[in-house]
């Protein structure tokens, strides 16, 4: 006898019940937006979170740039940084600096509780994947701390693989990886440093996906130390390629 959870129609009625909620969501937020047009999180003018205008200021960062980190380089080569120190990831990808416009609305995503922001940022994002092909059978958002995704409410990273997800299809999995060590916030401290706090912070929960290629998804990076501890804890379960993609880079000089 078939267990409960797997008989087709309960299947098909949680499919329905997904699509029904989505359409609500959808309805509610177009007479939202009817009845209190959103204005732009950068220069105010009424309309979008992000404005067209501002969304022009936005340089994405094009090649050439380092294979690895994805810092704009003069060559595509190695920067000396990674030639000195390699990360421990098939590669890193942002979509640009951490500037302007993109500064405003990557912190007012992730600290004033806008998460409509992830609609605008996860498009710019799934653009970026559009033009520059990552190899990816799976998207896996680099996870909060559980005390920090209590505090925050939601995990910003996970809001914009979501939208990846839907505009890409490619599939989402967000438990695969799990924080398992609270660290400090990595603001103010060095390249070693960084590596040494975030070592041994996440593990994989799922040895299912050995052979397979993962697209890691985050807002911000500075020197890759998140990042590489993410891929480290995913290649120990058996993944093939792990590759990192974020909204915005901070330029980094290595001291």
């Amino acid at each position: 006898m078939a267990e409960t959870h797997d008989l087709p129609w309960r299947r098909a009625l949680g499919s329905t019940s997904l699509d029904l909620r989505r359409s609500w969501q959808a309805t509610t937020e177009g007479l939202l937006n009817l009845l209190f047009p959103p204005r732009c999180v950068v220069c105010h003018r009424s309309g979008d979170l992000i404005c067209s205008a501002c969304q022009d200021e936005i340089e994405l960062i094009r090649p050439p740039v380092c294979p690895m980190c994805g810092q704009a380089t003069s060559a595509p080569r190695l920067c000396p940084s990674c030639r000195r120190t390699p990360l421990q990831i098939d590669g890193i990808r942002a979509v640009a600096y951490l500037e302007g416009t993109l500064r405003t609305a990557i912190h007012r995503f992730k600290y004033s509780n806008t998460r409509p922001l992830a609609a605008p940022l996860g498009r710019l994002a799934s653009e970026y994947l559009t033009h520059n092909h990552l190899p990816a059978d799976v998207i896996v958002p680099v996870p909060l701390h559980p005390q920090r995704l209590r505090e925050r409410g939601y995990n910003q990273a996970t809001l914009v693989a979501n939208e990846i997800h839907k505009a890409l299809d490619i599939p989402l999995m967000e438990n695969v990886l799990i924080r398992v060590k609270s660290t400090i916030p990595q603001v103010g401290l060095n390249a070693l440093e960084r590596r040494e706090n975030v070592e041994g912070a996440f593990r994989c929960t799922d040895s299912g996906l050995k052979g397979r290629s993962v697209l890691l998804v985050d807002d911000v990076c500075t020197t890759g130390a998140t990042l590489e501890a993410c891929s480290i804890a995913l290649r120990q379960a058996g993944l093939r390629l792990v590759w990192g993609l974020v909204l915005a880079r901070e330029s980094w000089h290595q001291p």
